[in-house]
């Protein structure tokens, strides 16, 4: 009867051991779960990146309109019928941005 109440003791001893210490320990998966959060919360950024990356790719597909737009202000561009007119900033306008 002890030789069993001993073995029983052990195996009790051996699953409290596996619960707290080890793979599959209660610890272990408080951190997959941390882990599982963290990469789904990346994942969501990169749907949204995704997402915004989608729409311009269709505005670039279907319309010149962001084409014509980038090269307006990235480029400095101009249409062939159009006139560009330079226009400098007032003595008193950099005055005042200077301050800023």
């Amino acid at each position: 009867m002890k030789a069993l109440a001993l073995v029983l003791a052990l195996f009790l001893v051996a699953i409290q051991a596996q619960l707290w210490v080890g793979r599959g320990s209660i610890p272990y998966v408080a951190h997959l779960r941390e882990e599982v959060a963290e990469a789904r919360a990346e994942n969501d950024k990169a749907r949204t990146r995704n997402a915004q990356l989608q729409a311009e790719l269709r505005d670039l597909r279907e319309g010149l309109e962001m084409v014509e737009e980038k090269a307006r202000f990235e480029l400095g561009m101009i249409k062939a019928d159009e006139v560009f007119v330079p226009v400098a900033a007032s003595p008193a306008t950099s005055a005042s941005t200077a301050r800023r």
